[in-house]
């Protein structure tokens, strides 16, 4: 309201106040032409009549000057009627203000010069009259000279004024119409080229209109109208392109966190898995690569890497799962800069992956251990009760035996059945061990230190482990084969090596898995075979089941080397 009370005060010529200005000069012109022309009409009425009548008086001058000379008996008639024309209505008509004074005293002195003849008419000699009649008639014919003149004038003037009023009313029209040509209707035409540019969203369109008036002042202010409503769309293209922005970066941002859940909803965790939540990681704007390092306690570590190294410093973030360290995450990029609470996030996923993956393969551990040891106690309390009453019923065979007398061959045989039964149950007694191996831990290089920890309380050799194989190589299946493999020949080595070390060498390269196990005791001839031994069969059958390569190094006095190869596991 103020800003309106303000550009109000501003104003200093008004469209409308102009218009109506010409307009109240129009009717002022037109009224001021008319009453000029009436008036004139109406002092003109009386003009014609005049002139008539003062024509007429010279005549009858003439017909008194010739009733004079013939004496007509109506003499007195047409003095009469002379008296009646100088002294009519038009005549008196003259002395009225309108009539000009040159007139008025013409009929003045007509009148006191006819005042002045009467008398001479009224005597017996009236021939004098005759002598007065030219100078008379002289003067009528001033009078009608002077009235007609007048009335000439009059036509004239009201000729005059009604051109003077037409001429001037059309230069107001001429004036009006050129102002309206310029004031309204031009800044009008802008205003509506305006709206138009307006309604296509051109705000930069300005009305070019400095008067100081409404159509002046509403072109300003359309003017600074456009240039805000110019800030406020380009505000709002602003507005909304960050919101689309957002929105779709928000997008991408639950798109890739949703791919990389998508990546934990498998059955199994593998490298593969990682690989491909690195890969949806890098699909990011401005991120160029990624590396992820899981650590294990035992200093063994896997790394994944995918996209291009740069020359520029790596950044990283720690993953943690309840305080835990899971493993390190690190990442390259360039403009634009990636979202960091996006990275986090997929660390967080990247944590709980490996947490899983440990969680899956403890699962996987704790099943096939609890298999085993049910194995283990089905084995003791079937066959190896068995293989106890056997003997026990030998050893009262053997007492039965040396109470009676019998043959050479029986004795022999006895002893091999006693042997075979020995054999037979040292070996049950193995397999027993084997089967409630107890790992407790998921991680390879763990269960690796707890199995041979209780291996070093029975040898005085040295025992070397250097484990460089992560667990993520590994499944369940797989660890438990290799654990066996390494426990069997570590044993053998105990038993049989007679050695001062035994070395324990895991390590992993691109495509293979690489175990070996050496000694510096005695060595052996591998191709000699012996019997009731199966230790080197047991670890070939499991090297088959890890589809691998089993090779065996030792020479008498010079040690043992047991080497094992395999591949890595797929998907």
């Amino acid at each position: 309201m103020l800003e309106r009370i303000h550009v109000a005060k501003k104003k200093t010529n008004s469209v409308t106040s102009t218009i109506a200005r010409s307009m109240v000069l129009i009717l002022f012109i037109s009224i001021s032409t008319t009453s000029l022309a009436l008036m004139t009409l109406t002092s003109s009425l009386n003009d014609a009549e005049a002139i008539n009548i003062a024509g007429s008086m010279r005549m009858q001058s003439y017909r008194l000057a010739f009733d004079v000379e013939t004496h007509s008996p109506l003499l007195s008639e047409h003095i009469e009627q002379f008296e009646q024309s100088l002294h009519s209505s038009s005549m008196k008509e003259l002395n009225h203000w309108f009539v000009p004074n040159d007139i008025q005293q013409q009929y003045n002195q007509l009148v006191l010069r006819w005042d002045e003849l009467h008398p001479i008419l009224e005597t017996e000699d009236n021939k004098s009259f005759i002598q007065h009649v030219a100078p008379f008639v002289h003067r009528v014919d001033k009078f009608v000279a002077e009235l007609q003149e007048s009335s000439e004038i009059k036509l004239q003037r009201l000729a005059t004024i009604g051109a003077m009023g037409l001429t001037t009313i059309l230069l107001i029209v001429f004036y009006t119409i050129r102002y309206t040509r310029l004031q309204i209707v031009a800044p009008l035409n802008d205003l509506v080229n305006a709206c138009k540019q307006v309604k296509r969203k051109n705000f930069q369109f300005r009305v070019c209109n400095d008067s100081k008036n409404e159509l002046g002042i509403l072109a300003q202010t359309f003017s600074k109208m456009s240039c805000e409503l110019e800030q406020l769309y380009d505000g709002l293209e602003r507005s909304v392109t960050e919101k689309t922005r957002r929105l779709r970066h928000a997008n991408e941002s639950l798109q890739v966190l949703y791919n990389c859940s998508q990546q934990l909803s498998v059955s199994r965790l593998t490298t593969e898995q990682f690989t491909n939540m690195l890969e949806t990681m890098i699909a990011i704007d401005g991120l160029t690569g990624a590396r992820l390092i899981i650590e294990e306690t035992t200093g063994s570590t896997t790394e994944i890497h995918v996209g291009n190294r740069l020359d520029k410093n790596w950044h990283s973030n720690d993953l943690y799962i309840d305080g835990e360290l899971m493993g390190k995450l690190w990442w390259q990029y360039t403009l634009p800069c990636p979202d960091q609470a996006l990275i986090d996030n997929i660390s967080q996923i990247l944590a709980r992956g490996i947490y899983y993956n440990r969680a899956q393969k403890q699962a996987e551990h704790l099943l096939l251990m609890e298999e085993r040891a049910t194995i283990a106690r089905e084995l003791h309390d079937s066959l190896a009760q068995s293989l106890s009453y056997l003997k026990i019923q030998l050893t009262i065979l053997k007492r039965e035996l040396n109470q009676i007398e019998h043959g050479d061959n029986i004795n022999h045989t006895v002893q091999d059945i006693e042997q075979g039964l020995s054999s037979a149950y040292t070996q049950l007694r193995e397999l027993l061990s084997t089967f409630r191996l107890t790992i407790k831990d998921a991680n390879f290089g763990e269960a690796l230190n707890q199995m041979l920890e209780p291996l070093e309380e029975q040898t005085d050799a040295l025992l070397v482990i250097d484990n460089h194989l992560p667990s993520m190589a590994l499944d369940a299946h797989n660890q438990v084969h290799l654990l066996q493999i390494i426990r069997e020949a570590v044993l053998n080595a105990i038993k049989h090596a007679d050695a001062d070390e035994i070395t324990v060498t895991c390590y992993q390269t691109a495509q293979n898995v690489h175990v070996a196990i050496g000694d510096d005791g005695k060595g052996f001839d591998p191709t000699a075979s012996k019997r009731d031994h199966y230790g080197l069969s047991i670890m070939q059958e499991r090297t088959s089941r890890l589809n691998g390569e089993l090779q065996i190094d030792s020479h008498p006095h010079q040690g043992s080397t047991i080497s094992l190869i395999f591949p890595l596991q797929k998907g």
